[in-house]
């Protein structure tokens, strides 16, 4: 922050902002990781094991920054990752969201435990949109979800793989997190699935993943969601190169390198450490994305070095929504844009399909003084 703009000057700086304003549950369902939350502080700890390689006398005078992505032409390669219940951050909740990434000229990616209808997220910012898509026990539940979401003008289904059972949030369990009662999950109005389980001890979510949630799901069920969509299928949740090879075998149409920020398998691998080995194995057939410990544009410009497309980003815009509502997600992702702007320029590099592992380097033992 300056004295002449009072506003958050970075991302990290937004989060006890937020955390003023939100309530307890609701701060620590959206900061909070599995068990002792190593996974969680590691995908952030990552991005200090690269170091970027500046190269020098190239003409920066214009940088591009615009990128494809499954057809499309964003502004920038840095995506709204899809979290659930923003209405909790901000009373115009994913609405808020949708119209800041298209402000933007980015997509968002609409989660499935949304506290808005889908129709009503696509509407609020016709444009790129994808849909977050949970396979539940009760497949016609499914199957309408993705019905409802090609008719709201999604352009593409955002299969998440990491939930096969919820992951130990203790946060959740020592606050007992619920919705309030002004709150519900809005695609499924009217059914039992719009509410937690009325007897759950503990965090409502968790009940209602372990009542809701299909764990048998195997490889068959992305032939199944093919079968059903003529959208492009994205798949969340890869980290190895087995299975980012199984995903192009089985037509996945990109694939997000995610544990989930931390909030599944704790001591899982670090995104950022996993990307390199995916992008590997899917050799250019599909895009790779990443997800988590994004708070920087010189994260972004490593993560597209390893081999990433684009990047997702979450608790930034949760934070950047509970401040300000549109305007902080605006905020959020005018100051992810800009700071890798400036770090292509100063990279030598004149758009971001000029990066490549040539630009960075990984000093894993290198060990900073603290801030």
């Amino acid at each position: 922050m300056t004295p002449e703009d009072p506003r958050p000057a970075s991302c990290e700086a937004l989060e006890p902002a937020a955390r003023a304003v939100l309530s307890e549950a609701a701060y620590h369902y959206y900061a909070g990781g599995a068990d002792d939350e190593t996974t969680l502080r590691a995908n952030r700890a990552a991005f200090e094991r690269f170091y970027l390689r500046p190269r020098v006398l190239r003409d920066v005078s214009e940088v591009d920054t615009s990128v494809e992505l499954l057809g499309e032409r964003l502004s920038m390669p840095i995506l709204l990752a899809p979290t659930a219940f923003q209405r909790l951050a901000h009373a115009e909740g994913e609405k808020a969201s949708a119209r800041a990434a298209r402000a933007a000229g980015t997509l968002m990616v609409a989660s499935t435990l949304s506290t808005t209808p889908i129709e009503e997220v696509a509407a609020a910012a016709p444009g790129p949109l994808w849909f977050q898509l949970y396979v539940f026990r009760q497949r016609d539940i499914t199957r309408a979800l993705v019905e409802r979401a090609e008719a709201a003008g999604c352009t593409a289904i955002c299969l998440t793989v990491t939930v096969p059972v919820q992951g130990n949030r203790e946060r959740d369990t020592r606050t007992g997190f619920r919705l309030p009662p002004e709150l519900e999950m809005a695609n499924f109005a009217g059914l039992r699935q719009a509410a937690f389980p009325d007897d759950a001890a503990g965090s409502g979510l968790a009940a209602f993943i372990g009542r809701e949630f299909d764990p048998t799901l195997t490889w068959g069920a992305v032939e199944w969601l093919r079968s059903i969509t003529r959208l492009p299928i994205v798949l969340k949740g890869i980290v190895t190169p087995e299975d980012a090879a199984l995903a192009v075998e089985h037509g996945a149409d990109a694939v997000i390198v995610s544990n989930h920020g931390g909030r599944q398998l704790d001591c899982a691998e670090p995104t950022l450490l996993a990307l390199p080995r995916v992008a590997q194995a899917v050799a250019g057939r599909i895009p790779v994305l990443m997800d988590g410990g994004i708070r920087r544009g010189t994260d972004v410009a490593k993560a597209l070095a390893l081999g990433a497309r684009a990047v997702l980003v979450g608790r930034p815009v949760l934070w950047g929504l509970a401040v300000d509502g549109q305007a902080g997600v605006e905020r959020v992702l005018d100051m992810l844009g800009g700071e890798l702007r400036r770090t292509l320029a100063l990279l030598g590099r004149p758009s971001v399909r000029a990066l490549d592992a040539s630009a960075i380097t990984e000093i894993p033992g290198l060990i900073l003084p603290p801030r």
